[in-house]
């Protein structure tokens, strides 16, 4: 255990490293782990609250924002409301602005920030805006005014001084306030507009009055300016440099808690400002983020709160939809920096990094201190085991350890490790020595088996190299005798790298029955010392009976030493002594299961032990051998066998030539024959008894037998001679099938037989010769009817093969059938199948002869099934679409 966690792979990193810096890195690494997991959770959670602080303060401040805003509109619903619940009890009239004005200046006490008004259908307006404590604005335009705008200032004493400010032609019912109520027919907040008397923006609060009938009588409407909504924004504290402003979802600045107006004068008018225009770089790189993040302010339809980077710090953002009231649809924005929170816990910070230096030094000493006390009573030993490795010194160390009662005990059990140790080093010194030497002597064998397996790899090279050779070379393949011995004594006897190589067969006389000679002759003897070839040499069998009869029954005799071996010590005196043949190897070659020779394999001078290698190759090529001698037998065969097919062609012809020559000389006189037969039964040579009419029908009949007959033979002489061309055409299949059961019809009547064709609509043509093939179905069909019973059925049936490569035509009846074993004879020449019910019919036997030569010339083939009793059917493929 202690060994395989010594060679981890954690600690093979110490490898070479003192002990005293281990410790003392181990130690440092500890304090340095501690102190930066302290730091980490220090800063961790330091973050996590300035999260938390952060999103807590964002949200007060959002709520509070969204609070004062829907309080201050909601204050300005509930003046309007109580505008209209006076006029609803009649205290009020819309048609009377005069009795207005000091209505609204007594409501402005209650609601000082606002700016009340009210207009009517006939272009009346009225204007109420409390400026201190004791002084109001009054802006009106009627009748009496000529609908000019007149502002006055009114005094608590409730006297008018006219301002010289005054707006020509004022129509009221123009203004965005106005149209507003008049546009939602109920209470609406205006969108912010720009004001005509000042440089500010206003949004209107709206409520449009209506009589009785639900005519329009004028709109009541309290303002307030922006400017106000920002000044409630900066009332509120975010942080030491956050900030809050409110954007329209189109993205103009409604107010912000900035010193910044929302809009821009040009001309002297207020024009509204983009809040990405913010001359503020905060607020307008928090405009670009929410731009690039969101693409479209009317996306944000919830609370989100989201955090960026600007200026390399990062800052927090929390942005509340404002949908309390109609029309108004705002986003309040709270931006808080994230260095309005860290101050306090960066200086926490450098307190913990200040402590945990302190502290790594202080655990760097006293790292030290301890190695220092550890690692001395180790060093000792350390020196100790340098001189335990070294026995061969003769020093008889002992280690001596105080200090540290582990280390001491160690120390002793050391001291008893190392006497035994050497102990057993003398008696390892003694079993190495033996080792040595019969590693030694092993080395040498295996030496020896290595120069063995090499010599044997390349003899095997050698022997695949030859017959490799013998097995591509022509005269073997085409049975050259004389040719391929030679080359084959050559290869062998340079491959087994034996001086004489020889191939012997036997005489063509029989001998014990078999197909064997009584000698031996010499067919090729090959010698590679002076590269000679020779024959001539002979061998009676008679003078060897021990060696032939142990060759032909061993296949194979591998002798080492011919003068000790018996069974060639026939050979001794008179072959092998002269020769000096110490040693040989013979193989005997069978052909059809018969020894017909034999190849000697002869080594002269040394004694030679045989492989089981050259054993298998000597046997290889007595094979080539007979297969040479097979292939030569086989030359010889095909000659003689072309001989005879040439003689049995000559023949053909000459019976082709006598069939056609004797066909045509017989044709001629049966002709006369006929016509002389049909000129008596016509009576034209005189009246005619009825004894004389039977012998001239049997005439009649037995000359049209034979004319039949005749022509038969001349078409099968013809087609054999190969005189027959087709005249092959795209031929309707339902076409033929028809004609050639119109052309039975009559045979099919005189024995009641039904005829019918089953063949599939719309086939494509088929490419035959119509004339034929017509003759070949007409055959099929006549004997069908000739074999069926009276009442019986014939059909044709056509069936196209999955592929429409081919075409099958069946011809079927329900006849007297035949047995299996007479198919057949169906269709050999001049040949009729007999049974009790066929002796009866008439028939030269070439009928079905001519149908399978026709279909034969198409390319395809006849198939017969037949069952006695019960029918048969002639199939006819033939080629279709190709």
């Amino acid at each position: 255990m202690n060994k395989k966690f010594a060679q981890s792979s954690v600690f093979s990193l110490f490898k070479g490293v003192p002990l005293r810096r281990i410790l003392v890195a181990l130690f440092l690494l500890q304090i340095l782990l501690a102190v930066l997991l302290t730091a980490y959770l220090s800063i961790s959670n330091g973050q996590k609250a300035i999260n938390e602080v952060a999103s807590e303060l964002r949200y007060e401040v959002a709520n509070r924002v969204e609070q004062n805003l829907q309080t201050s509109l909601s204050t300005l619903r509930q003046q309007l409301r109580g505008n209209q619940n006076v006029i609803d009890i009649g205290l009020l009239k819309i048609e009377n602005l005069a009795t207005w004005e000091s209505y609204l200046i007594k409501q402005l006490e209650i609601f000082p920030d606002a700016i009340l008004t009210v207009s009517n259908e006939q272009q009346e307006h009225l204007a109420v805006e409390k400026l201190n404590d004791r002084e109001f604005l009054l802006r009106f335009a009627d009748k009496s005014t000529g609908y000019d705008l007149y502002t006055y200032r009114i005094d608590s004493q409730g006297q008018r001084t006219q301002l010289p400010e005054v707006i020509k032609n004022y129509d009221a019912r123009s203004r965005p306030d106005y149209q507003a109520a008049v546009t939602a027919k109920k209470f609406t907040f205006s969108q912010i507009f720009p004001s005509i008397t000042e440089p500010t923006l206003l949004i209107s609060a709206s409520q449009p009055i209506y009589n009785s009938q639900g005519q329009l009588l004028g709109v009541n409407n309290a303002l307030t300016r922006t400017s106000q909504i920002g000044d409630l924004l900066q009332n509120i504290k975010v942080g030491k440099s956050g900030q809050v402003f409110i954007i329209e979802r189109s993205g103009l600045l409604v107010a912000s808690s900035t010193t910044e107006e929302p809009f821009r004068l040009q001309n002297g008018k207020p024009s509204r400002l983009a809040v990405s225009q913010s001359r503020n770089s905060f607020t307008q790189a928090i405009a670009k983020y929410l731009t690039t993040k969101f693409s479209n302010f009317d996306q944000i339809q919830s609370l989100q709160q989201l955090d960026f980077s600007f200026d390399g710090k990062r800052q927090f953002l929390e942005i509340r939809p404002l949908q309390s009231e109609t029309n108004v649809n705002w986003l309040i924005i709270v931006a808080v920096p994230e260095a309005d929170f860290m101050g306090q816990i960066d200086r926490n910070t450098q307190t913990i990094v200040f402590l945990c230096l302190g502290a790594l030094v202080l655990a760097t000493l006293l790292g030290i201190v301890t190695a220092d006390w550890i690692t001395q009573p180790i060093s000792y030993f350390s020196t100790a085991t340098k001189d335990l490795a070294d026995f061969t010194n003769g020093k008889d160390s002992v280690m001596i350890v105080q200090g540290i009662k582990e280390l001491e005990v160690l120390g002793e059990s050391f001291n008893e490790m190392m006497q035994q140790l050497r102990k057993n080093f003398t008696a390892q010194i003694t079993k190495s020595e033996e080792l040595e030497l019969q590693f030694q002597q092993r080395t040498q064998e295996l030496q020896q088996e290595i120069q063995e397996r090499i010599n044997n790899e390349r003899r095997l090279g050698q022997h695949h190299q030859a017959l490799a050779e013998l097995a591509n070379h022509r005269a073997i393949s085409e049975g050259k005798l004389e040719t391929a011995f030679k080359v084959i004594t050559e290869k062998a006897a340079n491959a087994l790298e034996i001086e004489r190589v020889s191939v012997w067969l036997f005489n063509r006389n029989a001998y014990d029955g078999m197909r064997q000679g009584t000698k031996l002759q010499c067919i090729s003897l090959y010698e590679r010392s002076n590269q000679r070839h020779s024959a001539g040499l002979e061998r009676n069998l008679e003078d060897y009976p021990i060696y032939f009869k142990s060759l032909i029954s061993a296949r194979i005799i591998a002798v080492t030493d011919t003068r000790t071996d018996l069974r060639v010590q026939e050979l001794w005196d008179e072959l092998l002594e002269p020769n000096n043949i110490l040693s040989l190897i013979n193989t005997s070659i069978w052909v059809g299961g018969e020894v017909v020779g034999m190849v000697l394999y002869e080594q002269i001078g040394i004694t030679r032990t045989w492989e089981l290698s050259e054993q298998n190759f000597v046997s290889s090529i007595a094979e080539f051998v007979t297969l040479t001698l097979e292939v030569c037998d086989r030359k010889n065969a095909e000659s003689s066998l072309h001989e005879a097919k040439e003689a049995a062609e000559i023949a053909n012809r000459a019976k082709s030539a006598f069939l056609g020559n004797i066909s045509h000389e017989l044709r001629t006189p049966l002709s006369s024959i006929l016509e002389i037969t049909e000129a008596l039964q016509d009576q034209v040579y005189g009246p005619v008894n009825e004894e004389q009419r039977q012998s001239l029908n049997t005439l009649e009949f037995g000359a049209k037998n034979l004319l039949e007959l005749i022509n038969d033979i001349l078409e099968i002489t013809d087609i054999e001679s190969s005189k027959i061309e087709l005249q092959l055409a795209l031929t309707s299949i339902q076409g033929i099938c028809d004609s050639s059961l119109s052309f039975v019809k009559h045979l099919a009547l005189q024995k009641n037989i039904q005829l019918n064709a089953q063949v599939p609509e719309e086939l494509e043509p088929i490419q035959v010769d119509e004339r034929r093939i017509r003759q070949v179905f007409i055959n099929l069909l006549t004997n069908a009817i000739k074999f069926t019973h009276d009442g019986g059925k014939v059909w044709i049936e056509v069936q196209p093969n999955p592929t429409n490569e081919y075409i099958f035509f069946s011809v079927v009846d329900t006849g007297i059938g035949m047995l299996s074993d007479d198919l057949f004879k169906l269709f050999q020449p001049f040949v009729q199948v007999e049974n009790a019910s066929t002796r009866r019919s008439t028939g030269t036997g070439l009928g079905l002869v001519m149908v399978q030569r026709i279909v034969e010339l198409h390319g395809g083939t006849v198939h017969a099934e037949s069952q006695l009793g019960k029918g048969s059917r002639f199939t006819v493929k033939l080629p279709w679409k190709r």
